[in-house]
C-alpha cells in the first residue's frame, strides 16, 4: 500500500479526479475537514479522546487543519497507527447519459422552510402526471458533502418518482449548519422530537402534506450515512408522521451524545450504555422501531462500521438469511445477505448486508457522489419496501 502522504498527494494534485464534487474553496474545505476527521480518529485509537475531540471540534466550527499542518503532526507521531482512509465521493460523470434527464418530465423546484429552530432549504420534486390525486411522500435525506441535486442525481429517486407515482422531497444542510454538510445526528438537541433540525425536517413534511395532495398514510423517509442516522431519529420521534424509514449506512437513535461518542460509534464502539450512565438517557431510544424499517450496509465500509446495521434492527426476530446477486448498472454485481424480521408488536424490518460494498448507495448512478453502481438497487427496494408499508393507524 502507498503511503498516506503520496496517495493524499494524488489525490490534490490529480486533476482527472477531484476528492470532492465541489469547486474550489469548497473543494479544499472538505478536504481540510477529512484530513481532521482521519487524524481525529487516529487519535482516538491512539487512546487520546481528548485530542480527538478538539480536532473535531475545530472541524466542526469550521477550522480545519491544513494539509500542511496535518502532515507536520503526521511526521511528530509517526509511531501512531493509522485508520483507513475515507472513501472519497466518486466523481460526477461528465459523459452523455442514456437514461432520460427526469427532472426535466416532472416539476423540480427549491424552497425554503422556516420554524423556531432555523431555516432550511429543501427541493421538491413533483411528477409530470399528478393532477392532485393523493401521493405518497417519500424524504430523502443526503449525506456529509452533499446536497439535493447531487443526492437525487445520485439515488435516481426523481425517476421512480415518475415511474410509480410518488412525490420526492430533499431537505438540504447547509455549510452553515456543520462545516462538512452533515446533518447532526450526534447533538442531543438534534435528537428530540420538536427540536433542532427533526424538527425543521418534520416541519418540511407537514409543509408539503399541507401544500400537496399527500396520502398521509404513505409518507416515509430516508437518508444515507449522517442522513440515515437522521432519518432513524426523527422516523423514532414522529411516528405518527412517518409510516416507515429506509437507512443506508447508518447508525442507531442514541448511539452518540456528541462528537467524541459519535466517532467510537461510527467505528463500532458501544457507546449506547455510557450515555445512559451518563445521565443522557433523555436523548436515547434502545426500543425496537416503532414503524417498518429498510436498513441497507456495506460489510465492507470503513466510514460507518457495519455493527451499527445490527443495531438499527436491535429487537426485531430475524428469519433465516436469504444469499443472493443482483447485476449493477455498470454490469458488475454483488452478492448480498437480506433478513426479514419482526418486532414482538408486529413491525417488520429488512436487514441488507452487500458483501465488499464500500460507504456509498447501492445501485445508484454514478453522477451523483458516494455511489457504488454494482448494486443491488437499494433505492428501487426502499420504494418497493413503502408502498408495503402504509402506516396503520
Amino acid at each position: 500500500m502507498p503511503h498516506l502522504r503520496s496517495r493524499r498527494r494524488w489525490q490534490i494534485e490529480s486533476a482527472d479526479a477531484p476528492p470532492f464534487p465541489a469547486n474550489g474553496k469548497n473543494m479544499k474545505l472538505n478536504e481540510g475537514f477529512l484530513d481532521s476527521m482521519k487524524e481525529a480518529f487516529a487519535r482516538f485509537r491512539h487512546n487520546d479522546p481528548a485530542a480527538a475531540a478538539e480536532i473535531v471540534k475545530r472541524a466542526m466550527r469550521g477550522e480545519p487543519m491544513g494539509v500542511e499542518t496535518v502532515h507536520a503532526d503526521r511526521r511528530d507521531h509517526a509511531t501512531t497507527p493509522r485508520v483507513a482512509d475515507l472513501p472519497q465521493p466518486r466523481q460526477r460523470a461528465h459523459t452523455t447519459r442514456s437514461e432520460p434527464d427526469v427532472q426535466d418530465c416532472g416539476h423540480f423546484s427549491l424552497r425554503r422552510y422556516v420554524n423556531a429552530a432555523g431555516q432550511r432549504n429543501y427541493k421538491l420534486y413533483v411528477p409530470s402526471h399528478y393532477r392532485g390525486d393523493a401521493l405518497p411522500l417519500i424524504v430523502m435525506l443526503h449525506g456529509c458533502t452533499q446536497d439535493a441535486d447531487d443526492f437525487a442525481a445520485g439515488t435516481q429517486m426523481n425517476a421512480l418518482a415518475e415511474k410509480h407515482g410518488f412525490i420526492v422531497a430533499y431537505p438540504t444542510q447547509p455549510q452553515g449548519a456543520n462545516t462538512s454538510k452533515c446533518w447532526n445526528w450526534f447533538r442531543p438537541t438534534d435528537q428530540r422530537r420538536d427540536q433542532g433540525e427533526p424538527s425543521l425536517i418534520a416541519g418540511i413534511t407537514r409543509e408539503i402534506i399541507a401544500n400537496y395532495n399527500v396520502d398521509p398514510k404513505r409518507v416515509f423517509v430516508a437518508g444515507l450515512s449522517a442522513g440515515g442516522a437522521m432519518a432513524a431519529i426523527v422516523a423514532q420521534a414522529y411516528p405518527d408522521l412517518y409510516a416507515a424509514a429506509g437507512v443506508h449506512s447508518g447508525l442507531p437513535v442514541g448511539c452518540a451524545h456528541d462528537l467524541p461518542s459519535a466517532l467510537a460509534a461510527m467505528r463500532g464502539g458501544k457507546t449506547r450504555s455510557k450515555a445512559q450512565k451518563a445521565g443522557r438517557a433523555d436523548t436515547l431510544d434502545a426500543q425496537p422501531s416503532q414503524c417498518p424499517l429498510i436498513v441497507f450496509h456495506g460489510d465492507a465500509d470503513a466510514t460507518v462500521h457495519p455493527v451499527n446495521a445490527n443495531a438499527l434492527v436491535h429487537g426485531f426476530a430475524a428469519g433465516e438469511p436469504t444469499p443472493a446477486r443482483a447485476s449493477g448498472a455498470n454490469g458488475g454485481s454483488r452478492q448480498h445477505t437480506v433478513r426479514r424480521m419482526t418486532s414482538a408488536a408486529g413491525v417488520e424490518a429488512e436487514l441488507w448486508i452487500i458483501h465488499g460494498a464500500p460507504h456509498a448507495w447501492a445501485g445508484g448512478s454514478r453522477s451523483g457522489s458516494y455511489t457504488d453502481p454494482s448494486g443491488p438497487d437499494a433505492s428501487a427496494e426502499m420504494v418497493r419496501f413503502f408502498l408495503e408499508h402504509p402506516r396503520r393507524h
